[in-house]
């Protein structure tokens, strides 16, 4: 019985490995489990089939997209720890109060050239609330912005060898195929012409098909991330005799002064031409990261305490709290919360949902469900972790900014480039070299260094490779290009493109881009070398096809992202996203057919 059925699999494997990868389609498809697990069960299926063996599926790691991919998420996250990303960004809303249409389109210049060189997918998330504000300054819909935001993000992404971990990916594929290595701007004057027309394209498509909601509608529902904090300016702060306009901290757009407690006043205009004083206390409105930033800041005094200044505002123990609805000090003052006089901790600030707490830190009225960050002693802060009053109590999830660490991170990542452009070095190679540097320098910790990995790509990753692997073993690779090839046969090179570019793309929109460009790789590969055709074209149509993916929330992760923050629906996608496909898609094969 055993014998008849290995027999029956070794002389139908090519057909049963087609059945195998037909049914993961379905799966991807359906969505009834996550992409990982599809192909984590295909991946199984060929190994109990034996279709695939151990040795085979071990050999899958030793390709180096993978590593790749996940040396540059990590630099991604270094720049994010060190406030890079966040200082453009600053840069630009700051430019945006002045000239906002120009600060709109440098924007998006900023998005298209930064994710040329790094990972998308962070710089989506960066940008994202900077969309919501500067839409708010407009006064436009933010679903105006944030679409467009993720179409740009996928532009840039298609411009170099690194901007997706798609182009890594099929770069490798190609590379264990036999094809010459793919240098990192290879496939650059092909993603100029994308990026140019997907621009022009949106430019038409943003007047007429993106939906028009309430300006304020999704920027309003951000607000609750921001916290209300105090600043007292110490005697022997470098701060005093300085314009409070012209303090670093007061210049970044995540932070805004509020009210200047000067004696018994409290001032709330005006305030930025103001010359800061000995003990004068500025109240502001910040982000948490900006929050936990300025904890480091010998110059100034943040946040709340019952007493003086006995407990530091850069103490190791940290949390962050959410007042429940049974606390007795609902109703009071922030100053008078029972812990903060019986415990030696510090209020470094608080924050309420759609509203700003106030007139200012100690004289906030505490509502139910307030979020309160608090800094102490770790024996302190131990003791409110049994507070029934308060719910949520744990560590933040957020870090503050390494703003000092910034150039190193931003050399890294131009070493690898520079080293990988000038095939000094693998980029592989480059990249791991640019990680050790950044974890010894301390940009960014160890642990924050892995969690800004995208497990779920990699694993997709590597048991897509072994679906591969095993589909070139079975010969499932070998009788589907034995079918197309005839078919193929006086087609001109301009209509492969085409036809790859086609397939690929609504691939693409079903089903994740990174097992399209696995699968699909090879396939074009050989039916170029039978049909005695240059294979790098097809390759290149494969790398922008199964990134151009436009027309749904779900075929790319940056799409994904702003549906959420957007509160977009699917059909918004249709409508703009099928233009854009068809502009971009006609650019890209006419761009490859006349430079690859």
């Amino acid at each position: 019985m055993i014998d008849g059925a290995r027999h029956f699999i070794g002389e139908y494997q090519a057909i049963i490995g087609l059945v195998v990868l037909a049914l993961m389609f379905v799966g991807f498809v359906l969505e009834r489990f996550p992409a990982t697990v599809v192909a984590i069960l295909g991946t199984c299926t060929f190994l109990f089939l034996g279709i695939l063996s151990g040795k085979d599926l071990f050999s899958v790691f030793a390709n180096p997209a993978p590593v790749t991919i996940g040396a540059m998420f990590i630099l991604s996250g270094a720049l994010l720890r060190t406030g890079t990303l966040d200082a453009i960004a600053n840069r630009i809303i700051a430019r945006a109060q002045r000239r906002p249409k120009l600060a709109l389109a440098e924007m998006f210049l900023g998005v298209y050239v930064a994710s040329a060189f790094l990972n998308n997918t962070p710089v989506v998330v960066v940008m994202i609330p900077i969309m919501l504000k500067l839409a708010n300054a407009l006064g436009i819909s933010a679903k105006r912005l944030l679409m467009p935001l993720s179409f740009v993000g996928i532009l840039g992404g298609t411009t170099t060898l690194i901007g997706t971990s798609t182009n890594l990916l099929v770069a490798a594929v190609a590379q264990e195929n036999g094809l010459d290595r793919f240098g990192i701007f290879t496939i650059t004057p092909v993603g100029l012409v994308a990026g140019v027309s997907g621009i022009l394209a949106l430019i038409f498509i943003a007047r007429r098909f993106l939906p028009d909601d309430a300006p304020s509608q999704i920027a309003l529902s951000q607000e609750h991330r921001s916290f209300l904090t105090e600043i007292r300016i110490p005697k022997g702060s470098n701060l005093i005799g300085r314009r409070l306009g012209d303090i670093p901290f007061a210049k970044r757009a995540n932070v805004k002064l509020v009210g200047l407690k000067r004696g018994a006043s409290l001032r709330r205009s005006g305030l930025l031409d103001e010359v800061a004083e000995e003990e004068d206390r500025l109240v502001v409105r910040l982000d948490l990261s900006e929050l936990l930033s300025l904890r480091a800041n010998k110059n100034i005094v943040i946040g709340l305490t019952a007493g003086n200044d006995e407990v530091g505002q850069d103490d190791e123990g940290i949390i962050e709290a959410m007042i429940a609805p049974s606390h007795p000090a609902i109703g009071r003052r922030l100053l008078e919360i029972p812990f903060l006089s019986m415990l030696r901790v510090r209020i470094l600030g608080i924050a309420r949902f759609r509203k700003t707490a106030g007139p200012d830190l100690p004289n906030a009225r505490v509502q139910a469900i307030d979020r309160i960050l608090v800094t102490g002693p770790t024996e302190q802060i131990e003791e409110m972790y049994g507070n029934p009053h308060l719910y949520g109590v744990g560590s933040t999830s957020e870090r503050e900014f390494r703003r000092s660490k910034a150039p190193i991170a931003i050399g890294a990542l131009a070493g690898v480039i520079l080293l990988a452009a000038f095939n000094i070095m693998d980029i592989g190679v480059a990249a791991i070299i640019g990680v050790g540097l950044i974890l010894l320098t301390r940009c960014i910790d160890a642990d924050e260094a892995w969690d800004s990995i995208d497990g779920n790509v990699l694993v997709l990753i590597f048991a897509m490779l072994a679906v591969g692997l095993a589909l070139e073993n079975s010969g499932s690779v070998a009788l589907v290009v034995g079918e197309l090839t005839p078919m193929l046969r006086d087609v001109p090179p301009w209509a492969l493109v085409v036809a790859t570019y086609v397939i690929s793309v609504l691939l693409t929109e079903i089903v994740t881009n990174n097992a399209v460009a696995i699968l699909v790789t090879p396939l074009a590969i050989a039916i170029a070398r039978e049909l005695g055709v240059d294979p790098y074209p097809l390759v290149v149509a494969v790398m922008f096809a199964a990134s151009a993916s436009f027309a749904t929330p779900i075929g790319y992760q940056t799409n994904t992202l702003v549906y959420a923050a957007g509160n977009y629906r699917f059909v918004d996608f249709f409508r703009a996203g099928i233009p854009l496909t068809l502009a971009v898609g006609a650019a890209t094969c006419v761009a490859i057919s006349l430079l690859i």
